[in-house]
């Protein structure tokens, strides 16, 4: 942005246009006084830690921040006077004012990272001498951390990566004052601080004891796109948005169930107002006491299917589960409750990276399954003045069927969607008041939740009990990692109806419209932006590939890092002989470590000293062959004392063997070294040795 702004005012004071423009940029660059240099290098420096923030801030805060660095940047380049305190001190009070009146408070998380981006700019403003710089860096640290407040994905944490040796070279190069030091000078001094550092970071990494994040994400708005909602309104959203986005990532620990039988459940909804659904809030007597799966009247038979489930935050307090889970999955730090509709939900938001194990059975039966009576009569509640024309169409279909029987109506009604023209599609148009009737008889075509609804408002309106479910369908195996994963635009909406003998029953009566969206994950396509429609016309494999590849790196970064937890860090003190580790035992482990790692930093420096050091080892072989030739010496005398005994016992003869010895001495600790060691090294094998 500075070399920007910088090019365009060069070039229109240019003459000769904008070819001598660029030249006369350059030529003003390398001639930059270093103060004006260095202080454009941190300016870019504190652009990049600032810039994934610009999605989150207000943009008031954004647009006041990049004015300030363009301007210090243009001051810099010209070599301009700084405002004087006045101009900082209304930026400040203007700052204050808009803070407040965008979040409200002056705390907090949001209004603190606004006031801190400011401020870092507002700063820089003030870089006159190099303890302003020394400020300015340490706020660009902690500017920095405040990243991750927002995202520890793997984008962040490699652009932070360069942030931080951005600001670590800019720190060597302020304790560099003398001359004109070249910044790639300081910039493999600070590669070298970072990795000198990183075994460090590695090891308070593992040891250190793990907190929980001091921070939450926003609730998150889903309108508009595929994913979860507590509620679900038919007809408001004229076209889907695939949002293909990771929801979570399954690991089964043996064979995978079929692609058909993929269905992780999450909010049941029931209640119907005409427009939207919502759950019945049917849960157990106590808020989050010990689950009691028969109040869901569960019975399940075969093997269980294993699995481990890492699923990213969505500021919800659902448990993704393949259907049915008996036994809560294990969720460290969380209690978990199993509602009358089989749902398992958390007694808080999920708003970190999560990870946990749990066992589901595909083969399974639940609800009441005597008499209809035992079924609870919300499922067959419908809103009077709705949907006359599916309530006609309910009696046709019972009269047609000639029974009562639940089973033959649910065939009728998949009938009808199987032979009646119906289609999916992510773009419906927006329904009216009468949703169930304007798809059944008019557009007869809509994504997941239009076919759901309407299903269900006929199941009711023919007497069946019935009701929504919504969760995720499908999936795709990662065969980088061997990963399953469910993205946000494998969000789906299926319905449940009640027969009598068999209980609650799965019907996904958008299987019977798209018969691969299940059972082949024929997902519908959103339209592709013309970059990604090339590379999968030309390069379809590789693309996917890449795409696979990165996916991968991403779910090893969650599993290693993100999902490094208190747990794990005890169980790796297990697995090191403790038998019921403690904070007490890891901190003892910690402090142990760093106390070893130093005694032998310290001990190889001294070694290293003694016994590595080219000039010591001369002197020493210098020393051995004296006492060779029967001169006590002491223990510690330097070179000058030992060419003086040397005259004093030899005379003359020893002249070549003092003046060397004498050039060792100024080797080592005159200003000026005069001859190199090399060349001492070479005199040392031709002297002459007194004997």
């Amino acid at each position: 942005m500075l070399g920007a702004w910088a090019a365009w005012t060069q070039g229109a004071r240019s003459p000769r246009g904008s070819g001598s423009g660029s030249r006369g940029l350059a030529t003003r660059l390398r001639t930059l006084p270093r103060d004006g240099r260095d202080t454009l290098f941190l300016l870019l420096v504190i652009a990049w830690v600032m810039l994934p923030q610009v999605g989150k801030l207000p943009l008031w805060c954004s647009a006041l921040a990049g004015a300030v660095l363009l301007w210090r940047g243009w001051l810099a380049f010209r070599s301009g006077p700084l405002p004087g305190k006045w101009w900082l001190l209304g930026l400040l009070a203007a700052t204050l004012a808009a803070t407040y009146a965008s979040h409200r408070t002056l705390l907090g998380r949001d209004a603190g990272v606004t006031l801190i981006i400011v401020l870092l700019a507002l700063k820089t403003l003030e870089l006159r001498a190099r303890r302003d710089a020394f400020v300015i860096f340490f706020l660009g640290f902690f500017t920095m951390l405040t990243n991750f407040f927002y995202s520890q994905s793997l984008v962040t944490a490699a652009a932070m990566l360069v942030g931080l040796l951005g600001l670590l070279t800019a720190l060597v190069n302020a304790h560099m004052p003398v001359g004109r030091p070249p910044l790639a000078q300081a910039a493999r001094t600070a590669g070298w601080m970072a990795l000198l550092g990183a075994p460090i970071m590695a090891v308070l990494f593992v040891l250190f004891p793990r907190l929980s994040p001091l921070w939450g994400i926003p609730s998150d708005a889903m309108s508009g796109r595929s994913g979860l909602s507590a509620n679900m309104q038919v007809g408001n959203i004229a076209s889907l948005a695939l949002n293909e986005s990771i929801a979570m990532r399954v690991k089964f620990l043996g064979p995978p169930p079929l692609q058909s039988d993929l269905y992780f459940r999450g909010p049941v909804l029931s209640a119907f107002d005409g427009r939207e659904w919502r759950p019945l809030q049917l849960r157990l007597g106590s808020a989050f006491s010990p689950a009691v799966p028969g109040l869901a009247q569960l019975e399940v038979a075969g093997e269980p299917v294993r699995y481990e489930v890492t699923q990213e935050p969505n500021n919800r307090p659902w448990i993704m589960v393949l259907d049915a889970a008996m036994k809560a999955p294990a969720v460290p730090g969380m209690q978990l409750v199993m509602t009358a509709e089989l749902q398992w939900v958390a007694n808080r938001p999920v708003t970190d990276l999560l990870r946990y194990s749990a066992e589901s059975h595909p083969v399974f039966r639940h609800g009441p399954r005597s008499t209809p009576a035992a079924v609870p009569p919300q499922y067959l509640e419908l809103p009077p003045g709705f949907n006359p024309r599916t309530l006609a169409l309910a009696g046709e279909l019972r009269e047609a069927a000639g029974a009562q029987d639940g089973a033959a109506l649910v065939q009728a009604a998949l009938q009808r969607l199987r032979t009646g023209n119906y289609h999916y599609t992510l773009d419906p148009g927006v329904y009216g008041m009468h949703s169930a009737d304007e798809f059944w008889f008019d557009r007869r075509e809509g994504f997941c939740e239009h076919i759901a609804s309407a299903f269900v408002v006929l199941m009711r309106a023919m007497g069946v009990p019935a009701r929504i479910v919504t969760g995720y369908q499908g999936g795709e195996r990662n065969p980088v990692d061997g990963y399953w994963v469910v993205r946000q635009s494998d969000a789906h909406a299926w319905t449940e109806v009640w027969l009598s003998g068999r209980g609650w029953v799965r019907v996904d009566p958008t299987a019977a419209v798209a018969p691969g969206r299940t059972a082949a994950l024929q997902r519908l396509q959103a339209p592709r932006g013309v970059i990604a429609s090339a590379l999968d016309t030309v390069t379809p494999n590789f693309a996917a590939s890449l795409r696979s590849a990165w996916e991968a790196m991403n779910n090893g970064w969650n599993q290693w890092v993100l999902n490094y937890t208190q747990s794990k860090q005890l169980d790796l003190l297990k697995g090191i002989g403790f038998r019921s580790p403690g904070w007490a035992d890891l901190s003892f482990v910690l402090l142990a470590l760093l106390v070893a790692v130093t005694l032998a930093a310290a001990s190889w420096a001294l070694w290293e000293r003694r016994e590595h050091d080219p000039w010591l080892r001369l002197l020493v072989r210098t020393r051995k062959r004296l006492a060779d030739a029967g001169i006590e010496l002491p223990p510690a005398a330097p070179p000058r004392q030992i060419a003086t005994l040397v005259t004093a016992r030899f005379g003359d003869t020893a002249r070549q063997l003092s003046h060397w010895l004498l050039k060792l001495e100024q080797q080592r600790y005159a200003r000026t070294p005069g001859a190199s060691l090399a060349a001492l090294q070479r005199e040392f094998k031709h002297l002459s040795w007194p004997r």
